[in-house]
């Protein structure tokens, strides 16, 4: 998986080119239009459920949160906003999996200037 910081507009131009030539991405796509945004959705505790999932397979909640030395609830909330991001997957037996062997960030950080 990349994951990345674009604008609207530079996501939109990759649609594009991937409906004009019919060639898809070679790898799965996240993007966030600021590096806050990334971070609100990937801070600290996130990233280390990410982590301790990457190449499990399905697992349930309860199996990370003991994996990530967290309690349940605080877990739960974490793994239902990754969800919602499209960062994790919810199986069909209500377990959870992150279906990537690695992550790559791609971003730059620059003065405000």
């Amino acid at each position: 998986m990349v994951i990345d910081v674009r604008t609207l507009d530079q996501a939109l131009d990759d649609v594009v080119t991937v409906w004009e030539t019919g060639a898809a991405e070679p790898h799965a796509h996240l993007s966030f239009e600021s590096y806050e945004a990334l971070h609100k959705v990937l801070a600290p505790n996130r990233m280390a459920i990410i982590r301790a999932m990457i190449g499990a397979g399905p697992l349930s909640i309860r199996e990370v949160a003991r994996r990530v030395g967290r309690d349940f609830k605080g877990v739960h909330t974490d793994v239902t906003h990754l969800i919602k991001n499209g960062v994790i997957d919810k199986a069909a037996d209500g377990k959870v999996v992150f279906p990537y062997d690695d992550i790559h960030f791609d971003f730059r950080l620059s003065s405000a200037a």
